[in-house]
């Protein structure tokens, strides 16, 4: 079968001790038997290194962050659509979705395509919004509160019990054992990512994950259970291995089909002692380690553009359990004369 060509943009270039889901979802992508791309990226920082990653990208631009409004963001997509003639639009990070949700039309109107989850479904499974969730869905989860002080914790310190989780609204999550160190993260995490912070109940047990890819219809079209084997500070899996897990799949049905959620996701979950699962998080994108989904047989970032493309996907029905996964840190060399066309220019 002919390859069909696309003109495909991504975010999330960055690699630093969170990385960005970018370079991940690229290779799925340059590994599709389906699909010819062209890559185009989209980098905030001048010190992504997707952007020096010529075999992976074609061609980067730098846009500005959402935080500095809508119109100068769409105005510079409308510049390289201008130029690259950009079929599909994949946005990679929390922090953007909302605005490329809420354009949807505008990018439309331009000829890009995404393929995003609706408004109510992203806004529904906020992390501030997981108790409603929960009872909503059917669906057992920690308790947790948002605040938007260290007075508002005092006044419901009682309700839990120490540890607990304090998180942030788009990243971020620290373990606090006592009402000094939840001042200490509530003021870190504020700082970086602002309000609310999030204090949930600690749960113990083992954290498992799941991507996954919803249609939009109810319909799961793929879906790959993982084990972090390792664990940064930050809570980061560097490294993974593949389950064969029908109760965490059958929970990723569940959720799907009931919410009919549209676009790729992330399930954090924690298996307890009494092996019961806690959802803890729903990451409303394809996290950093989906090339581990890829490997294992399931090419969710093609059938996220087939998807975005209006074609027709077919489920995947399997995967091969105990591929594992190992991250690692790689000194690239680029030459001074890219990075300085990247900031002066804004392309590269």
């Amino acid at each position: 079968m002919e390859k069909i060509k696309l003109n495909i943009a991504l975010s999330g270039l960055n690699n630093i001790d969170s990385p960005g889901p970018g370079i991940p979802v690229i290779r799925g992508i340059r590994d599709s038997t389906k699909i010819d791309a062209r890559i185009i990226g989209l980098a905030y920082d001048n010190l992504e290194p997707g952007p020096y990653m010529h075999e992976l990208v074609d061609k980067t631009y730098k846009v500005p962050y959402p935080s500095d409004g809508v119109e100068p963001l769409l105005d510079r997509i409308k510049y390289i659509q201008e130029k690259e003639h950009v079929d599909v639009l994949i946005p990679n990070f929390d922090s953007e979705l909302f605005t490329f949700m809420k354009s949807e039309k505008v990018l439309r109107d331009m000829g890009i395509r995404t393929f995003l989850p609706t408004l109510q479904q992203f806004e529904e499974r906020h992390k501030s919004n997981l108790p409603q969730y929960g009872e909503k869905y059917g669906v057992k989860v920690p308790y947790s509160e948002p605040i938007g002080s260290i007075m508002d914790f005092r006044k419901i310190e009682e309700k839990f019990d120490y540890p607990v989780v304090v998180k942030g609204k788009f990243y971020d999550a620290y373990i606090a054992y006592d009402l000094e160190q939840v001042g200490i993260y509530f003021n870190k995490i504020a700082a970086k990512w602002g309000l609310p912070i999030v204090i949930q109940e600690f749960v113990r047990g083992t954290e498992v994950n799941v991507v996954a890819l919803g249609d939009g219809n109810g319909n799961t079209v793929g879906a790959v259970p993982m084990r972090k084997t390792y664990i940064t500070d930050k809570g980061k899996g560097w490294g993974g291995i593949t389950l064969q897990d029908p109760a965490m799949l059958d929970l990723t049905h569940k959720i799907i089909s009931q919410t009919h959620w549209r676009g790729g996701m992330e399930l954090e979950l924690i298996r307890t002692a009494a092996n019961e699962l806690y959802m803890i998080e729903i990451n409303p994108r394809l996290p950093a380690w989906v090339y581990l989904a890829v490997a294992a047989g399931q090419n969710l970032p093609e059938a996220l553009v087939m998807l975005a493309m209006g074609m027709e996907v077919k489920p995947f029905t399997h995967y091969e359990v105990g591929k594992m996964f190992i991250r690692y840190s790689y000194d690239m060399i680029c030459d001074l004369k890219e990075f300085e066309q990247l900031s002066t220019k804004g392309e590269l």
